[in-house]
Formats: structure tokens, sequence, C-alpha cells
């Protein structure tokens, strides 16, 4: 069994060190142990920090793509060096190394696919009120639009089996934390939790710079997830509106109508006519986007299927040449 944990990385010359130390270097039930920095083109020294560590593989970008196209790439570079379970943590340290056994026994144990860390966020220090309150509020939303129970989205702290991460996509370049687990639960893929710790802030964050901007994005990655995976249920709740309105408009207007009085209200009639086409388009916008969906579910079986065989082909090749 080879664990390989991977660190995305921007200018954590600083910080990696530490991080790099505080992880595992055996863990029950592991045979084989390997680290993968993913450079999102950093302009300190990152690298040779991770180099002069001991790094074993290093995935470079000239320029900085992101965290979640960084995320992405570092599955990809595992998964070719032949990982049965990928760990996913932050070079700034903010997770406990000792953690990633507890992290994985779930995978172990043959109970998940995904498994996400719980930070104690109410007990974190350096978490402002508002913060907290957001943590909470994106997790709520998150479970009700993945259809699991996950009490911290947010966490980047999290292990996935190889199979689970050869079925995992991210479209959005901002994070790749909250689409996963919406792709993950409405896959039936099985994504559990577990309580872990945080370590003291050694830096700022630099994935927002602001809150509001921090809940924009998000709002907007699950947005466009649940309109990925449920598009019918999504256009239906909108549709639902401007249909309802009309249809109480265009009643009240054949009231007057066959009442005598309705040459008055012809605005009404066009009204309940314009809204009434609204909610119809809107409804059939949201059956073709059904339809898409059931052709993507189709393309990322394929997908899963040409990932399979590249990868399984790949490390064939590295094992006849080792």
């Amino acid at each position: 069994m080879k664990l390989i944990i991977q660190i995305p990385c921007y200018n954590e010359a600083e910080t990696l060190t530490v991080t790099l130390n505080d992880l595992p270097k055996d863990i029950d039930g592991i045979d084989e142990i390997e680290y993968l920095i993913i450079n999102d083109g950093s302009v300190d020294n990152t690298v040779e920090v991770a180099r002069k560590w001991g790094v074993h593989h290093i995935v470079n970008f000239n320029g900085n793509k992101g965290l979640a196209k960084g995320f992405m790439a570092g599955l990809d570079a595992c998964l070719c060096y032949g990982a049965d379970i990928i760990v996913n943590t932050d070079a700034d340290n903010q997770y406990c190394g000792d953690d990633i056994a507890k992290l994985i026994q779930p995978i172990l144990d043959k109970k998940a696919d995904m498994v996400i860390g719980e930070r104690p966020i109410d007990e974190t220090e350096h978490f402002s009120w508002l913060k907290k309150k957001l943590q909470h509020l994106g997790s709520w939303v998150v479970r009700k639009a993945s259809n699991t129970d996950i009490p911290d989205a947010p966490s980047g702290f999290r292990a996935f089996t190889r199979d689970a991460a050869m079925r995992i996509n991210v479209i959005n370049d901002y994070t790749y934390t909250l689409e996963t687990i919406v792709q993950a639960g409405r896959n039936h893929m099985n994504v559990v939790s577990v309580p872990i710790r945080t370590n003291p802030e050694l830096r700022q964050s630099r994935l927002f710079h602001s809150m509001f901007g921090y809940v924009k994005k998000s709002m907007l990655t699950i947005l466009r997830a649940f309109l990925m995976y449920k598009p019918l249920y999504c256009f239906t709740l909108v549709s639902i509106a401007p249909s309802v309105i009309g249809l109480g408009i265009g009643i009240r207007f054949l009231i007057y109508f066959f009442n005598g009085r309705g040459n008055g209200h012809t605005q009404s009639l066009v009204l309940a006519c314009t809204l009434l086409i609204m909610g119809f388009i809107t409804f059939m916008i949201g059956m073709v986007a059904d339809v898409i969906s059931a052709n993507r579910k189709i393309l990322e079986d394929v997908q899963y299927h040409t990932r399979k065989i590249e990868y399984d082909l790949l490390n064939s090749q590295q094992k006849k040449e080792e």
C-alpha cells in the first residue's frame, strides 16, 4: 500500500520545511510513503527547499495557475507514481501531520472513498467570528448541495483512494474543496469526515484577500457545481416564480373578462403571457441541461476508464524498469 502526500505550494519557502518535518515517516498499514509538492509558479526558493529536504516528486508550473489546477496536477502526478492513497495538505502547516494516520484509517478499513478532516472551527483562535460563521454556513450549503454530512467543507486536509482520485474533476479556477464534495456526493462516493487538530497560524491565507471575495467565489462555485449535477431541479425552482405569478395574473384577467370587464386589463394579459412564457422557457432550459448532464456522466465514465488504463499501464512499465 503506497501513500503519497501532496502539498500545493506558492512561495512557501519560509513554511515548507516546518510542514514537511511534521509529516509522518511511517504509518501502520502503509508500506511506502512518498512526498510530492506542486510548485504553482513560486518566485522564491520553494523548490530548492523541497529538494534539500528530500521531497520525492516535484510538479512545476511556469506561472501561477491557482489552487484548483495545482490540486488536479498533483492528483495526476500521484496516480502516475502509483499511489494507492493520496493525502492533500497545506504548505502553511495548518494541519497536524500526525493526524494523517487518522485521516486515512477509514480508507484502510474500506469504509470510505474520500475522507475530509474536520477542523475545530469554533476553537480556532486565528479565525474571526465572521469567518467561523461563514465556514459553518458554507458547509451547510455544501451538505445540502451534495447530499453528504460533511461539517467542514472548506477543509483542504483530505484523503482519496486511487479509484476516487481518478473520478475527480475540478472545472473552476478558484478552489477544489467545495466542488469535489458536491461531485463526490452526487456520484455516490462514500465521503466521511474525521476530527483533526490544527496548528497555530504561520501566515495569512492567500486564497482570498477579503471576506466578501471569499463568500462570492465560494457561492459561485457551489452554484455551478449544483447546476452541473442537479440542473433540472435548479431550473425548475427558478421557473416556479414566473409561472405561478403569471398564472395568478392570468386567472385574475379571466375573472374580469368573464364578468365583462376585461377591456381595461389587457396589460395584465400581456404580463401573464410573458411570465408564463418565461417560466416555460426556463423549465425547457432545465430539460436540455438535464440531457447534457446525462451526457456528462457518460463522458466522466469514459474518462475514468481511460485514466485507469493509462495509469495502470504507466505503473506496470515503472515496475518493470525497477
